[in-house]
């Protein structure tokens, strides 16, 4: 699919993040203007303090049914395109990933 890695014991997923949405969703997989696949995820949390970060850890944990513990934004912190290590069964979560829409 290309918008996540597998690394020993987890994957990092490329996220292109909206802040300030009317709710808190996986909008599935998309594409940016250079072809790179992306998740497509929206949060209500303002990018203020960390605040939107927060929010996509938390939905991306109740996504993936990991613990948050196991989600963390590692590069991106104030940008819009992140990426997020979740630590876990690399099947599953490629799994599930893969089950995401995907946008046109």
């Amino acid at each position: 699919m290309g918008c996540y890695r597998i690394e020993p014991a987890a994957i990092v997923l490329t996220v292109r993040l909206t802040p300030k949405a009317a709710r808190d969703s996986v909008d599935g997989v998309g594409a940016l203007a250079d072809g790179r696949a992306v998740a497509l995820a929206r949060v209500r949390a303002a990018p203020d303090k960390g605040q939107a970060n927060r929010a996509l850890v938390d939905l991306l944990a109740k996504t993936l049914r990991v613990p948050k513990s196991a989600v963390e934004v590692i590069a991106g912190a104030t940008a819009r395109l992140k990426q997020v290590r979740i630590a876990g069964e690399t099947q599953t979560l490629s799994g599930a990933i893969e089950a995401w829409p995907r946008s046109a």
